[in-house]
């Protein structure tokens, strides 16, 4: 199906436009959705600020088009589920952990 822009008058050219940036829109808010699906409420998350430092932290909730992430130092974000990754498991010590008791 061709469209001849040049028979549209102003009103359906800006008309035609609107139509295609809510469809735009859309097709970009579905693939945000099916990306959120690859991750789960409390997952560790990670990601690059705008720095091009790593980010880790907890993924808290769902939004329309992102993802709230709750990093370790605290501080909330937003973020679009195209920059996340699953992080990686925290590293187990190697030491065994002692348990001291005190006998009387």
């Amino acid at each position: 199906m061709t469209i001849d822009i040049d028979k549209l008058s102003e009103a359906e050219l800006i008309d035609l436009n609107n139509r295609i940036v809510e469809r735009l829109r859309f097709l970009h808010q579905m693939r945000a959705h099916k990306t959120m699906l690859n991750f789960s409420i409390g997952d560790r998350v990670a990601f690059e600020d705008q720095q091009g430092q790593t980010i880790e932290g907890t993924l808290t909730r769902y939004n329309k088009r992102s993802v709230t992430v709750i990093a370790h130092d605290g501080c909330h974000w937003n973020v679009s589920p195209g920059f996340l990754r699953k992080a990686d498991a925290p590293a187990a010590s190697k030491s065994p952990k002692v348990i001291a008791i005190a006998k009387r």
